[in-house]
């Protein structure tokens, strides 16, 4: 009966308008777009799961902060030197494996990063900052 009552609880599964999304070198932007943007964009692909409480709760959440701490789809209402900033973060994160979040990746086997991707990623993070491609 529980169960049934927390379907009742709304939660905003929401993608809104994009401002400016990151424009990085072809090879970064599709392992970013595969591994990134569901949690890190206003192009969430909503999963059947996140209708279904108390998990929807959580995926709402971890939507809702990955978002907070980087949205590549906000990109462009950045500073240049937060965009930096970031840039460099992303790069330290996804080379200590500190992204993508370990239990993310079984249920979402493409956000998973190779070596090579991790690479490709690294090394972008240490190079010039990405510009922001307009909508």
């Amino acid at each position: 009966m529980l169960l049934g009552l927390a379907q009742l609880i709304p939660i905003s599964r929401t993608n809104p308008p994009s401002s400016g999304e990151i424009d990085a070198p072809p090879e970064v932007s599709a392992i970013l777009h595969r591994a990134c943007y569901d949690c890190h964009s206003n192009k969430t692909v909503w999963p059947w799961y996140s209708h279904w409480a108390p998990v929807s709760w959580l995926v709402a959440s971890d939507v809702s902060e990955g978002r907070e701490n980087v949205n590549f789809t906000e990109w462009g209402k950045l500073s240049p030197a937060t965009r930096a900033k970031l840039q460099r973060k992303i790069g330290h994160e996804v080379a200590g494996g500190d992204m993508p979040e370990w239990y993310y990746v079984p249920m979402h086997p493409k956000a998973r990063l190779s070596d090579a991707d991790r690479k490709v990623v690294e090394k972008w993070a240490n190079g010039p900052t990405s510009g922001v491609r307009k909508q």
